[in-house]
């Protein structure tokens, strides 16, 4: 079948994606900008890659006509831009438009767990979604699956506890931490997904779907903690305010401070499921969270992360065309360039494809550190993204607080667009030219005054850290 695939750099979708692939299904996967999107990691001929903004009417037309099924896989929760409601209600109204000019024949959404009389703002606009797409509309069947807190390695919920319970052998927490939830395995998540496709029982109807066990916040992390060997203490305080929990969250954590907002506001909501049979028409057998744990450290040792949160979070430049940066621009910016001799190309090589997270960037990583705290401090990424994976790097990849926009090892060019906070735009390029030298060029485009005097301000430590850190990969 003609299966179409919205917000196919996220993390859901690129779990879902080798499955469909390996179903022999045609996937057109919408992407805002194509740059993103690594043909090469799936090598398939079976992928089409269209740029679709859902925000961006006249961009639908290039969705074909002819597909078959279609999955509405987007949010807006982590935006920085404007009201994520009213983004959320706009795409889903110009989505549906689309499709009621195709052939599809049936939409699924993945949603959340939709419950409670007094929801939060994240879950009153996903329900409102949900009943965009399939308020009167007659030409397809619509599908949703609600579900809570997804355990898989990269997904947002097991990287927010894995660093609180890593980090924190004492925690003085919040009240939600006694809110109820449901977890449910990524696995079992992208088994649904697949297997409601051409469901009779599915059609017009909505699931939720979860392990079916029930826990507080505070017993998945101590559960969490007991899997990874690990004692830990958590105090509860009721005094802690939405917004100093926001804070508190953030800061301990890799999340932005609005997904962090978001997640608080919908963690005060409990999260339990209605029971159904889908799990038992699909033959699937709900995976423990404990076991789910233990899968996702399997894929991290091993190096088998298909995707994490953090890749499918633009900045704002980049919500309104990553296009824009694929070229460093040439005109009205300041520069630092350095080229370095290259003794061994591949060890050189590889040394850039590891750079930053654990592996960090090889010279003044303190240095960095403050970087990255300074970062948080007023609302940034900071460092705590690290990358997905030690060794390998992809387009559209966050890697501590830049953006992978070119990684291409036969051109021996790694390109990085700077997601922190800054009076301006930056950039950093590594590239290995003909002559076997390496060329490290930082790239900066001030805004205003206050851009110009940052430049200034910064210049001279790039002097000896742009200098250590040329020396070290040149090794």
């Amino acid at each position: 079948m003609k299966i179409l695939l919205t917000g196919a750099t996220g993390y859901i979708a690129q779990r879902l994606l080798p499955e469909l692939l390996a179903a022999d299904h045609h996937v057109y996967c919408c992407v805002r900008d194509k740059g993103r999107f690594n043909l090469q990691r799936f090598e398939d001929p079976d992928i089409s890659v269209i740029e679709v903004d859902l925000l961006q009417e006249e961009t639908l037309q290039n969705i074909p006509s002819d597909i078959d099924i279609a999955y509405y896989l987007v949010h807006s929760m982590s935006t920085h831009n404007g009201d994520f409601e009213k983004m959320e209600a706009t795409s889903a109204e110009n989505f549906k438009s689309r499709m009621l000019q195709t052939n599809v024949k049936q939409v699924i959404y993945l949603t959340g767990i939709v419950n409670e009389s007094h929801l939060s703002k994240h879950l009153q606009s996903r329900l409102q979604v949900e009943q965009i797409l399939k308020t009167g509309n007659h030409s397809y069947a619509f599908t949703a699956l609600r579900a809570g807190i997804i355990v898989g390695s990269g997904s947002a919920s097991f990287e927010i506890i894995r660093d609180l319970v890593e980090k924190l052998p004492v925690m003085i927490t919040p009240k939600w931490l006694n809110t109820k939830t449901q977890p449910i395995a990524i696995r079992d998540v992208v088994a649904y997904l697949k297997g409601v496709i051409n469901l009779p029982q599915a059609l017009n109807n909505s699931f939720d779907i979860s392990s079916g066990e029930i826990f507080t916040y505070k017993e998945l992390l101590l559960r969490f903690a007991a899997v990874r060997g690990l004692k830990r203490k958590i105090i509860v305080l009721p005094v802690l305010t939405p917004r100093l929990s926001s804070y508190w969250l953030y800061f301990v954590t890799s999340t932005s401070y609005q997904l962090a907002k978001n997640l608080v506001d919908s963690m005060k909501v409990e999260v339990i499921g209605k029971p159904n049979n889908l799990g038992e028409i699909l033959h699937i057998t709900p995976t423990p969270y404990e076991k789910a744990i233990e899968l996702a450290f399997v894929k991290i040792e091993n190096d088998q992360v298909l995707s994490s949160w953090k890749d499918a979070a633009t900045s704002n430049i980049l919500y309104k065309g990553v296009t824009v940066h694929l070229q460093v621009p040439k005109e009205g910016t300041f520069k630092d360039t350095r080229k370095q001799k290259v003794t061994d190309l591949q060890n050189t090589l590889d040394k850039i494809w590891r750079i930053g997270g654990s592996n960090g960037w090889y010279y003044g990583g303190w240095l960095w550190g403050i970087r990255g705290l300074m970062d948080k401090m007023v609302g940034g990424v900071g460092l705590r993204r690290g990358r997905r994976s030690p060794t390998q790097l992809y387009p559209g990849e966050s890697l501590d607080f830049w953006r992978v926009l070119i990684a291409n090892k036969e051109d021996r060019r790694l390109l990085l667009y700077a997601e922190m906070k800054l009076p301006g735009e930056a950039w950093l390029e590594f590239f290995i030219n003909e002559k076997n030298e390496l060329e490290q060029t930082a790239t900066f485009r001030p805004l205003g005054l206050k851009g110009r005097l940052y430049w200034y301000a910064v210049f001279p430590f790039h002097g000896f850290i742009f200098k250590g850190m040329l020396n070290a990969l040149c090794k």
